[in-house]
């Protein structure tokens, strides 16, 4: 007769300590990229222009700037003029990219062309 042999498997319980681990990883790796997808930049030629005309943005005004042309872009704005206290920003929503900037004297003897949606904070 053939001789039959039980091997036994121990029990191993589910991962989940693990498995959450590993979804908050993913969960946050998923934030750090969206939140770096919404990061505007500031182009050569508008960097240039903010500091020949000493226009300082606050990061508090800064974020809301950025989250202002975020909102405009998902209602398809594509280059909004953003009118603040001191100054006046050209963007491009697309590229999430200021263009150009002035001070709010200079702009208003400005004719602003190019431009789909204003933004006044």
């Amino acid at each position: 007769m053939n001789k039959i042999t039980i091997q036994h498997v121990p029990f191993r319980p589910a991962l989940t300590p693990k498995q959450n681990v590993q979804e908050t990883q993913v969960k946050s790796f998923h934030e750090h990229f969206r939140q770096a997808q919404q990061e505007l930049k500031i182009s050569k030629h508008a960097s240039e222009r903010m500091q020949e005309r000493n226009i300082e943005i606050s990061e508090a005004e800064w974020q809301e700037v950025t989250d202002k042309v975020f909102e405009a872009r998902e209602k398809g704005v594509k280059q909004p003029l953003v009118l603040m206290d001191q100054a006046a920003l050209i963007v491009s929503a697309k590229n999430a990219t200021v263009i150009t900037a002035m001070d709010r004297y200079e702009a208003k003897s400005q004719l602003f062309t190019n431009i789909d949606g204003t933004i006044v904070l």
